[in-house]
């Protein structure tokens, strides 16, 4: 058009509009990522005390299932401590995830040495290359490494969903010698991130709404 030329608007019929399929509930997910963060054999440990959650692989495997059914891109993130007496460390058997959350070949793997999986690792630039913004969290423990990522995820901008029941935690001892149970600490960790960094549901809501 040139400059200063003016056309006026001019309705179209019903029949003469371009036509344009609405988008599947599938289309809108195809690219929501799901991350797994420590889904590792060395919290199987006693050294962390009784864990909460008995149901958390259970829901951590249906939400992973689902993912793999669908397509969609799955990342694993695991922690490879720098603790002396870690059962995490790169070279102990509890470095090793559960046998259910094992990637496949099409799966990717960072692995990370501090609480956050963006810290030391080159998982935002990947995400942000293959265009993902929308990320769904479960994963070992809530209060620390899953609460720590949910919290940086949504403060660089990514649209976060956590998988409450599909996380776990174990006890906790305040700076005051107060101790406070595995569900206690479990349950005030998703109470903080809940709509302020991320949007916090059960597995039941998030397959149903799938």
């Amino acid at each position: 058009m040139k400059q200063g030329f003016y056309a006026p608007f001019r309705r179209l019929e019903p029949h003469q509009r371009g036509h344009r399929e609405p988008r599947s509930t599938e289309d809108m997910r195809s690219s929501e990522t799901l991350l797994l963060i420590d889904c590792q054999t060395g919290f199987d440990h006693p050294v962390w005390g009784q864990r909460n959650n008995p149901a958390f692989e259970v829901h951590a495997q249906a939400v992973l299932a689902r993912w793999r059914e669908r397509g969609r891109p799955v990342v694993h993130v695991r922690h490879a401590s720098l603790e002396p007496q870690s059962p995490l460390r790169a070279e102990e058997a509890g470095f090793a995830f559960f046998p259910w959350a094992e990637p496949l070949e099409n799966e990717v793997e960072f692995v990370k040495n501090v609480n956050s999986c963006f810290i030391g690792t080159d998982l935002e630039d990947w995400l942000r290359n293959q265009g993902y913004h929308k990320l769904v969290l479960l994963g070992l423990t809530t209060n620390h490494c899953v609460s720590t990522t949910a919290a940086m995820a949504g403060n660089l901008g990514f649209e976060v969903t956590l998988v409450g029941d599909a996380c776990a935690t174990f006890p906790r001892t305040a700076h005051d010698g107060e101790r406070f149970d595995a569900d206690v600490v479990h349950r005030t960790a998703l109470a903080s991130l809940h709509e302020e960094f991320c949007n916090v549901v059960n597995t039941r809501r998030l397959l149903a709404e799938d």
